[in-house]
């Protein structure tokens, strides 16, 4: 899968490799392509999907609402409507891409200083249904019967996660005050009890204990093999 050019012909974040090539990609029950590389191997036997989890359901558009939660934003322009988010690290620009594509929506990136980059999808009427749900005015708020599962969490730890010692940190990004609650809630329904702290660039859920990091690892499937080992939670 090539990578779709920065706007600013500036090239890939080259601290890690481009993404291999995507294989063949198969059929999924609803007859989309679904890329292996990004769906798993349901024939490994040791394997065993987690209940919500990302290796358990095709990629969708709906999961970007893992993004949304986060710190990503949106602009509309007439019936279509753009995503973007900013990312510290290469090795994000390159598995957003690649989560990005399986969905049908081409990206692309720019520099924005500080080693960061901006990841943004083209304007799209296909993000309008999903973009319209989350605006309320000029501020994004999640909508009413908000879930998040793992292929949203997936995202959201791909953009504005960071994994230590003393758990998973979720940033929510800048004026988040509106969404702090419901997300909470919704990351309390799927099994992970979070607590929210204050963060230099704004809020953040920071999940910790054994039981519930186990089972966000679970919920989020195995890494993309860009992804540094220390950067990813492991099962177990």
């Amino acid at each position: 899968m090539p990578l779709t050019g920065p706007v600013d012909g500036e090239p890939a974040p080259a601290l890690f490799p481009a993404p291999e090539p995507a294989p063949a990609a198969t059929r999924g029950g609803g007859g989309r392509a679904v890329r292996q590389d990004l769906a798993g191997s349901p024939g490994d036997p040791r394997r065993q999907l987690a209940l919500f989890g990302a290796e358990a359901t095709d990629p969708a558009v709906a999961d970007l609402a893992g993004l949304l939660a986060g710190p990503a934003e949106v602009s509309v322009m007439g019936g279509t409507a753009r995503l973007a988010v900013v990312v510290d690290d290469a090795w994000r620009v390159h598995v957003l891409i690649a989560e990005l594509d399986a969905r049908g929506l081409p990206a692309s990136w720019a520099a924005v200083g500080d080693g960061r980059h901006t990841v943004r999808t083209s304007y799209t009427r296909v993000l309008k249904p999903l973009v319209a749900q989350w605006l309320h005015g000029p501020a994004k708020h999640p909508p009413p019967g908000f879930h998040l599962d793992g292929r949203g969490l997936r995202l959201w730890l791909v953009a504005a996660g960071a994994v230590a010692e003393s758990g998973v940190l979720l940033r929510l990004g800048p004026a988040a005050h509106r969404r702090v609650s419901p997300v909470g809630a919704a990351l309390a329904a799927v099994g992970l009890p979070a607590v929210p702290e204050p963060a230099p660039d704004g809020p953040a859920y920071r999940i910790s204990g054994r039981r519930p990091l186990n089972r966000f690892a679970e919920l989020v499937g195995d890494p993309p093999p860009t992804v540094p080992p220390a950067a990813w939670p492991r099962r177990g």
